[in-house]
């Protein structure tokens, strides 16, 4: 306790925890979101390297816990479904990771937010995310390459997978798996190269393994709730929230 104490007084990690909280919940509701919202929440109180290292652990506990829902054997032939599109990413999630002690923060706030902000956007406006030709390896390529590139500086992939998933017409309850499967294994490849990078350090570490008690708390409420409540609505809502959160990291990047 006493090292993340070293970081922030009591009143800010309470809203730490609360964010975490808060990004479990939408989590266990709609499947992803949670490091949109820890990034943006997180960055908005303390510093975008430690918000990133935080939000590393609870994001691979829960992504691990969303992809085993329906058994290993399952997550295994989601692995195999999505072969091309996680060994893209995972390259590209290695390469721009390194990238995160050297680039200016209003880059950083700009390079998260910017995507954030225009895939909450276009879906708020109803965008689906289909597409006239149909998917094809090229675009899978493409999407995987955009997600690791912008998950490895700022631990956020959500939307370019999600358009991805739309755009194959793929089943709720197979998609809620593989974006567990994709994003577990993106979370265990961010943690490997944050450790290299010097973002997961020690004093991170502590305070990203904190966040995964509320993290998975609220994943549980959230998935408790899920039948009882109109999720077409709950995730426009939703995505209301990250617009908002992302207009906000890009104001923090111009304005300061």
């Amino acid at each position: 306790m006493d090292i993340i104490l070293n970081l922030m007084p009591l009143p800010l990690l309470g809203i730490c925890l609360g964010i975490a909280l808060l990004a479990g919940i939408v989590k266990g509701v709609v499947g992803f979101a949670m490091p949109m919202i820890m990034i943006s929440g997180l960055g908005s109180v303390i510093s975008p390297e430690l918000a990133l290292g935080g939000l590393i652990l609870p994001t691979l506990v829960t992504n691990s816990m969303q992809a085993l829902r329906q058994g290993p054997k399952a997550a295994w032939g989601s692995v195999k479904r999505s072969r091309i599109f996680l060994l893209v990413g995972v390259v590209f999630l290695l390469f721009s990771a390194q990238l995160v002690t050297v680039m200016p923060v209003w880059v950083m706030l700009t390079v998260i937010g910017g995507p954030v902000a225009l895939f909450a956007a276009a879906q708020l406006l109803g965008w689906k995310g289909d597409l006239p030709g149909g998917p094809s390896r090229n675009l899978e390529i493409g999407i995987g390459a955009f997600a690791g590139f912008i998950g490895g500086m700022s631990g956020v992939w959500g939307p370019p997978v999600v358009a991805y998933l739309t755009a194959l017409g793929t089943e709720k309850r197979e998609q809620m798996r593989i974006q567990g499967v994709i994003y577990g294994l993106g979370a265990l490849a961010l943690t490997g190269a944050h450790l290299m990078s010097g973002v997961l350090n020690a004093q991170s570490a502590a305070f990203s393994l904190m966040l995964v008690v509320p993290a998975v708390l609220g994943m549980w409420i959230g998935g408790s709730v899920q039948d009882r409540i109109d999720q077409r609505m709950f995730r426009k809502a939703t995505l209301l929230v990250l617009l908002i959160a992302a207009l906000n990291l890009l104001r923090r990047a111009f304005f300061g």
